[in-house]
């Protein structure tokens, strides 16, 4: 299951009234780009060259391709400016917003994102990271960032929905625990206080790897404050997706995550398992045509791992 959209425009598909702007930005002539893969943009992920050998990775979008990426790279720009230097995520050299087209430039990480099924020794180095991320993003650094319960309210209510309009093809242990679900997302929803800034979609394809193992956490528009532990659940939640290692484990041995309140953490991933569900079943976005089948695959993944923590 590639967390990936098929229908990404490249660097040349660009206005050139943009290509011109994101030159200067970086300071030279672009003379050569190559697209990246992962994540649901319908925008350009595209690594670039310049002419005298600058390197950037820029990211661009407009309404036409979707009508809400615009303002979702607005929102990244912004939290990403509040960012503290020192914390393990890429520097924005610049952005251009002409009211059409977003466009976000940023210095190039000379990374991949980890290899999923995960291997254990890069699985580390991003819980290490999500340590210190936690530590340098604590307290919130962005003022202006929701609370996680904010941003996440209408999504952990995914249950109700559900409860009230079951899909045909619901697996019949959700079924026969609707109520206790809701309940688990309700109580995940409260348990959401925290002066951390969190990142909010810790997956493989958020995450760079370079050739010394140093990760790099990348694609900020969702930074919303919470507790410290969020983005290390919901990185979990994405090893579940892809197997080869025990969620559980995981959990009770994390740094970040032993000593949470395990109600804390099913209700979390109740609202998840929940969101992911209700989700998938609508239309897909436009320009964004894989994302239902994902956050399908997301629910299934989740659904045993709850049965367990719920007997």
């Amino acid at each position: 299951m590639n967390a990936t959209t098929n229908s990404r425009i490249g660097w040349t598909d660009l206005p050139a009234g943009v290509r011109v702007a994101v030159e200067r930005i970086i300071g030279g002539e672009v003379v050569a780009a190559v697209s990246q893969p992962g994540g649901f943009s319908p925008g350009t992920a595209d690594r670039v060259r310049t002419a005298d050998g600058r390197r950037a990775f820029v990211k661009a979008v407009s309404s036409a391709q979707n009508d809400r990426s615009p303002h979702v790279h607005r929102q990244e720009a912004r939290n990403v400016a509040a960012l503290p230097a020192h914390a393990p995520v890429p520097r924005l050299l610049g952005c251009h917003d002409d009211s059409t087209w977003v466009a976000l430039v940023y210095a190039d990480v000379d990374g991949r994102h980890p290899v999923t099924p995960w291997h254990a020794d890069e699985l580390a180095a991003v819980q290490d990271t999500l340590v210190v991320l936690a530590g340098v993003l604590t307290p919130a650094p962005a003022a202006h960032a929701p609370t996680a319960a904010e941003n996440l309210g209408y999504d952990f209510a995914g249950w109700h929905r559900i409860a009230a309009d079951p899909p045909e093809d619901l697996a019949p242990w959700a079924r026969g625990h609707l109520a206790a679900l809701c309940a688990a997302a309700d109580r995940g929803l409260a348990a959401l206080a925290g002066d951390t800034l969190c990142h909010l979609d810790v997956r493989a394809d958020n995450l760079l790897v370079d050739a010394a193992g140093r990760v790099t956490v990348v694609d900020w528009p969702w930074a919303c404050r919470g507790p410290a532990w969020l983005d290390s659940v919901l990185l979990l939640i994405n090893v579940a997706l892809y197997g080869g290692h025990d969620p559980e484990a995981l959990l009770r041995a994390g740094p970040l995550t032993a000593d949470v309140d395990p109600d804390a953490v099913t209700g979390v991933l109740a609202g998840f398992a929940g969101f992911f569900l209700d989700a998938a079943r609508q239309p897909a976005p436009a320009g964004i045509p894989t994302v239902r089948t994902f956050q399908r695959a997301q629910a299934d993944a989740l659904l045993p791992w709850l049965a367990h923590r719920l007997r």
